[in-house]
């Protein structure tokens, strides 16, 4: 049954509201079963669309006092839900306190009572029941107490300890995949597991008055030992690391050859020399270009992709976990990979000088960067070289003998990789002009030595290599999104909503503490505050957000500002909190645009060995027609795997510059100030990619106070002040391991 239907019959209902027993009566007599009835309201219920209470459910919106959210614990042991669907007048999340919280664990989704709204708009609520439980497994430190066994969550925001009964310490010996993961680890005795990091399976949840219950299902090994961080990481959060069997089986029964069944209606790109440009470190290649100029000026672009389509049919093994996964996951030192190795590294890798199945976008551009033709078709291409970022930027830009080096080595080659910086430039300029925004914010590259060992951080560098390809796939995605747009084709977008006008007016108030606006003209944005009586009596605080209609933020405010900003001392800070002030990008069945692209529609195309939407545009592309709703289910469920994957990736890199640092406390380091607030001076390592606190009360020979509008720090006595962009000499005092904070102090400025 669709759910969407049960809805509409629901809604029809007296108080939008009915019992089970009433819709398997009422429904059935139109043919539906009643496991049909009882699987679309699970759906609908964990989608916190309907509310269950007393084996009755009733439509979310007509159930003024409960909701459905999803609950983010704080480590002092209270939370807050994060509702679904906010009432009007409301601000923020419901505030749960700690003998509530007890209820549920950091992450369940879970069924709230709520309290009256207050005059500030808060909220506070009690749990009434957990929806869907999100720490099935979880992983955390094994300890040996006089009360029993226990396992501590790694996750600090997880407080209840699980208790492991007698017999169900020790997992049964079991072998992993050969690709993923550790050595198996095994102890003889249970006192060898002490201080151990394991996977625990919860057996029974805790709740106010008592520990869960759980057996311990895999040994990682001490939170010291090699490699034991990236475990750790990806089971905390629960991402997909395993290939079931059946899985693993499909991928190896794919057939390598490209016969007569393959061939069928595809063309034939073989003859063209046609390149990939990766990292040095790349092993799935899923993108190759080619570029030539035509007689009148303009160009041709052939952005080839793997067609990952061909291989992984909808509804198959393969499908289903790739769904699962979402997206592929890369830490520093290793990948968890959306598809088996036997297609992301082999099958669909646009390997050199092998034939291999593509899904082309082929493209005329004008001189300016406008598209004044393009198709879409089903290929084979023979990828004539594996070109690295590092060597096609020396080629182009790089030192005259490294360059004429490459030239010679690259000859045949030469004149289409300047032909692809042309294009390249042509459509940055393109885009420049219509708005969009680069903040160009270098990622932290963790270096490791030849054993493994992690050696140093260092900022990512964009070349023109990256930008060269950045644009290609731009233009192809955005390409792409049109064709799907103007055809009516229900598809995937990625979209970027225009900001919210209090996260904007939030901005321009902290950023004219710098000196810098997003310069909107007309009247300055304000908020104040609306009271206004409810019906029953209730009073809410409304923010309203006023400006001038003609002063309406588009992306070009903030490209101006990013350019204004470049290059001086408070760039960081202010790109950051531009940063802050924008949406989320997300993955919808809805077209509303790219606001930091200033697109009006663009779309996920180029990368289906890693990423699943991509995976979903290619097979509409390719004329399979796929339900709206589905299509929303998808979107949805990606982008919450992308956040996921984003925030593992974000979290191991932060750990592994914690002990790096930690055996260099006492350390001097030189140092830049890059922020500054009421509790001291934020300072990053010139040498090292890594940030680190000076507090205030630390700082010597003086009693300092912080001037908000001058953002400074200034000495009550000397005078001495401390700003954004100040260089200074810094030594290492404390490392902070749990809250993964560095603690520096002043020895030099």
């Amino acid at each position: 049954m669709k759910d969407e239907a049960l809805l509409a019959h629901i809604n029809r209902l007296p108080h939008g509201r009915a019992t089970l027993k009433t819709l398997t009566r009422e429904l059935g007599s139109k043919g539906i079963r009643r496991e049909e009835v009882e699987s679309s309201l699970a759906r609908l219920t964990r989608k916190g669309q309907l509310i269950e209470l007393r084996n009755t459910y009733q439509l979310a919106t007509k159930a003024r006092d409960f909701s459905a959210g999803t609950l983010r614990m704080h480590r002092d042991g209270f939370g807050f839900v994060i509702l679904d669907q906010k009432p009007e007048g409301m601000e923020g999340d419901v505030f749960i306190n700690q003998d509530s919280a007890q209820r549920a664990m950091h992450g369940d989704r879970v069924l709230v009572r709520m309290g009256r709204i207050g005059y500030d708009g808060r909220v506070n609520g009690e749990i009434v029941k957990v929806l869907d439980r999100a720490n099935q497994q979880m992983v955390g430190e094994f300890r040996i107490t006089k009360r029993g066994c226990f396992v501590v969550p790694y996750d600090q925001k997880i407080r209840q300890w699980i208790q492991i009964p007698e017999g169900f310490e020790i997992p049964a010996p079991h072998v992993n995949p050969d690709r993923v993961g550790q050595t198996e680890v095994k102890v003889d005795k249970i006192e060898d597991m002490n201080g151990m990091m394991v996977t625990v399976e919860v057996l029974d949840f805790p709740d106010e008055e008592s520990n869960g219950i759980g057996r311990v299902i895999e040994l990682l090994g001490f939170q010291d030992d090699f490699g034991v961080d990236v475990e750790i990481m990806i089971r905390k959060h629960h991402l997909p690391h395993h290939f079931p069997d059946d899985v693993i089986a499909e991928a190896r029964a794919v057939s390598r050859d490209i016969g007569p069944a393959e061939w069928e209606g595809r063309t034939d790109f073989r003859d063209f020399d046609i390149v990939t440009i990766d990292g040095e470190t790349a092993r799935d290649f899923d993108d190759a270009i080619w570029v030539d100029k035509l007689p009148t000026g303009n160009y041709k672009l052939q952005v080839h992709i793997a067609d990952v389509s061909w291989y992984i049919r909808p509804g198959s093994v393969m499908d289903k976990e790739a769904a699962l996964r979402g997206t592929s996951v890369y830490f520093p030192d290793r990948a968890v990979p959306m598809l088996p190795v036997e297609l992301s590294t082999d099958i669909c890798s646009l390997r050199p000088n092998e034939e291999r199945l593509v899904l082309s976008a082929l493209l005329e551009l004008d001189h300016q960067g406008n598209i004044l033709s393009q198709s879409f078709c089903r290929g084979v291409i023979k990828s004539r070289e594996r070109m690295t970022y590092t060597n096609v930027h020396k080629l182009l830009e790089g030192e005259p003998e490294e360059k004429a080096a490459l030239r010679e080595r690259y000859a045949p080659l030469v004149h289409r990789f300047e032909l692809m910086k042309e294009l390249a430039l042509v459509l940055n300029r393109m885009r420049s002009r219509r708005g969009s925004i680069d903040f160009d914010l270098p990622e932290p590259i963790i270096e490791f030595d030849k054993f493994g060992e992690m050696v140093g951080v260092s900022r990512s560098t964009r070349n023109i290599a990256h930008r060269l390809i950045e644009e290609l796939m731009l233009i192809a995605n955005e390409a792409v999104a049109t064709h799907l747009e103007n055809a009516s084709i229900p598809s995937l977008y990625r979209i970027h909503e225009t900001p919210d006008a209090k996260r904007v007016a939030e901005f321009e108030e902290t950023a004219s503490k710098f000196g810098v606006s997003l310069g909107l003209g007309g009247v300055p944005i304000k908020k104040f505050a609306n009271i206004k009586s409810t019906r029953d009596g209730r009073k809410i605080r409304k923010d309203i957000i006023v400006s001038n209609p003609a002063g309406a933020v588009t992306s070009k405010h903030y490209q101006r500002l990013v350019a204004k900003i470049e290059g001086r001392p408070e760039e960081r800070i202010v790109s950051f909190l531009m940063l802050r002030s924008l949406k989320q990008a997300r993955y919808s069945n809805e077209n509303e645009g790219h606001f930091a692209l200033a697109s009006k529609a663009y779309t996920h195309f180029t990368s289906p060995i890693r990423r699943y939407p991509d995976l979903i545009v290619h097979r509409v592309l390719t004329g399979e027609r796929i339900e709206e709703e589905t299509l929303k289910d998808i979107g949805n469920d990606t982008s919450f795997t992308e956040r996921r994957a984003a925030e593992a990736e974000r979290e191991l890199v932060e750990w592994k510059k914690m002990r790096f640092m930690s055996d260099r406390v006492g350390d001097e380091f030189d140092a830049l100030i890059i922020s500054i607030t009421k509790y001291g001076c934020f300072v990053e390592l010139e040498e090292l990619f890594i940030e680190g606190l000076i507090p205030i009360d630390v700082l010597p020979k003086d009693n300092y106070a912080y001037q908000e509008s001058s953002r400074r720090i200034v000495g009550q006595r000397t005078k001495r002040t401390f700003s954004i962009g100040d260089k200074a000499r810094v030594a290492l005092v404390k490392v902070d391991l749990s809250e993964k904070r560095l603690t520096f102090m002043l020895v030099g400025k």
